[in-house]
């Protein structure tokens, strides 16, 4: 989003710059509400993949419960208000991640399907996987593989294949900030 600077002429001639002006900290606060009203629509298990402040997701939850318009405009104010500090751009990508609109997570979605069929096939996809992924959890993925490919075998439903594809995705998927970063110093 272009920021509008907004100077303050002194005595020299010379420009200060004071920050953000009014209007454009008014459409940063109206962007905010637009994705708070978003996330009112999305589910509890959406939302808390989003990894929302606490206070936020008490604020939408309440959002829900009401049925006048006023309210509801008046609540999506103080969502708003309490998301100020968040990066309008990380908090729509989190929103994107969790509804699958997002070109990254389908291509992250895409690549974990692909590793968990390859760990399926041989063991070659697997060390490469534990060798990078140090912080992986060895017992459990090595059960998983050897209870998936047992399911694949005998013509079981997948069960251990999606915990499994659940498992490499979670490692895989890089953590988002939703949170604005200072860039004064």
């Amino acid at each position: 989003m272009r920021q509008e600077p907004f100077y303050d002429e002194d005595e020299d001639d010379e420009f200060e710059y004071r920050g953000p002006s009014k209007s454009q900290l008014k459409r940063e606060q109206l962007e905010l509400q637009n994705l708070g009203r978003e996330m009112t629509k999305l589910g509890d298990e959406q939302l808390k993949k989003i990894g929302l402040p606490e206070e936020v997701l008490i604020e939408i939850i309440e959002f829900r419960k009401m049925r006048s318009f006023g309210a509801q405009r008046r609540q999506l104010q103080l969502i708003g208000k309490k998301m100020r500090n968040m990066d309008p751009k990380a908090v729509r990508e989190a929103i994107d991640r969790v509804t699958g609109e997002s070109k990254a997570a389908v291509a992250l979605l895409h690549r974990c399907e692909t590793l968990r069929d390859q760990m399926l096939a041989g063991d070659d996809a697997l060390t490469k996987f534990i060798n990078e992924h140090p912080e992986v959890d060895i017992p459990r993925i090595r059960t998983l593989v050897r209870s998936a490919r047992k399911e694949r075998e005998n013509n079981k439903p997948p069960k251990s294949a999606r915990e499994l594809y659940r498992y490499i995705h979670e490692l895989s998927e890089e953590p988002l900030s939703l949170f604005a970063e200072d860039d004064e110093e």
